[in-house]
């Protein structure tokens, strides 16, 4: 989305890894100016992107990272991933996961979207596993809950040209993959042979923050490797 005056700010969540990482990474390299928000450091030093600490679990310190910005894009991209079948189900993770992924996300698109300019963007990252998957129902509902605000976000805001929608990638080549507190249940590689690459996730998500990409909203894009065959 060019500018004829400074690069159009993109907030991006979960920026310190994995595909929030590569996110802004790719952002970055089309000519944007990049806040990344998250817990750690970024590994990422660039003239156009700034990083703001902060646990987006907590409301006050989300409030606070976002505090004097004015995005023309958000993309939420931070992540947690617990596992456990029914019967052995943890609260407190199902809670951590919905506080990340669906809260945050609410309250994210609730303060950027009363200072994004008409023709704004907001891309959630969900997930494949949104439609279920043996092991991971508490994860698999959060992610279905993107859903759902996406496409409702998408009817509200059409009337101003911002768009909303949801990149739901299968098992991804991030730290998430290798995370031993996961679980017991073990990632599936998809039928391509390979797991999905950050960088995939992150060109999709880039075309969605494009011009060209105007007229697709309230849409969940899978990038799956053939998982869903």
């Amino acid at each position: 989305m060019p500018s004829d005056e400074e690069p159009r700010l993109a907030v991006v969540t979960g920026a310190s890894s994995g595909i929030g990482a590569a996110v802004a990474e790719r952002l970055l390299r089309d000519g944007w100016r990049v806040v990344g928000i998250s817990r750690g450091a970024p590994g990422l030093a660039a003239e156009n992107f700034a990083h703001r600490c902060a646990d987006l679990s907590d409301p006050a310190e989300l409030r606070a990272a976002m505090e004097g910005l004015r995005p023309a894009a958000l993309v939420h991209a931070a992540g947690l991933l617990r596992n456990a079948p029914l019967g052995r189900l943890d609260s407190a993770d199902g809670e951590a996961m919905w506080r990340l992924h669906v809260s945050a996300a609410a309250a994210l698109a609730d303060l950027a979207v009363l200072r994004m300019p008409d023709g704004g963007r907001i891309v959630l990252i969900g997930s494949r596993t949104a439609s279920g998957a043996a092991g991971r129902s508490q994860y698999a509902a959060t992610k279905a809950a993107l859903l759902g605000m996406a496409r409702s976000w998408a009817a509200e805001l059409a009337p101003r040209g911002i768009t909303v929608n949801v990149v739901a990638p299968a098992a991804t080549e991030t730290p998430m993959l290798r995370d031993p507190a996961r679980g017991a249940v073990p990632p599936r590689v998809p039928p391509i042979g390979r797991f999905i690459r950050p960088g995939e996730v992150a060109a999709l998500t880039a075309f969605l923050l494009s011009d060209e990409a105007g007229a697709i909203t309230g849409q969940q894009i899978t990038v799956c490797g053939g998982s869903s065959l």
